[in-house]
């Protein structure tokens, strides 16, 4: 089992129930398979999901198989990483950066 299979992949189909209606504030990470910044965070995202278990969702979204959801957030760039709490998003990011780093950027949303 590789590290990222740690997290949760959701589609256009169920982002609704797992993001928008999560109890837990979710981060999510806009990729695709053909983008290198994204494969390099992708372990850093799954070790952020590991450690916040119970307080953070983490899902990952690919957009090229999920162009709906990608357009409703205007997600141009990736990897983007976008925090979302009851339903909105509050906070995004991109790029792939250090886990300290995301941390950072995210501790007053998370």
């Amino acid at each position: 089992m590789t590290q990222t299979a740690m997290l949760t992949e959701v589609t256009d189909e169920t982002f609704d129930e797992e993001v928008l209606r999560s109890d837990v504030p979710v981060l999510v990470d806009f990729t695709a398979s053909w983008c290198p910044p994204c494969k390099m965070v992708a372990p850093v995202l799954a070790d952020i999901a590991a450690e916040r278990e119970g307080t953070l969702k983490v899902v990952s979204l690919d957009v090229d198989s999920n162009p709906r959801t990608q357009a409703a957030y205007g997600v141009m760039s990736m990897p983007t990483l976008m925090v979302f709490r009851d339903g909105e998003p509050v906070r995004s990011v991109v790029g792939a950066r250090p886990k300290a780093r995301l941390l950072k950027d995210f501790e007053d949303v998370l």
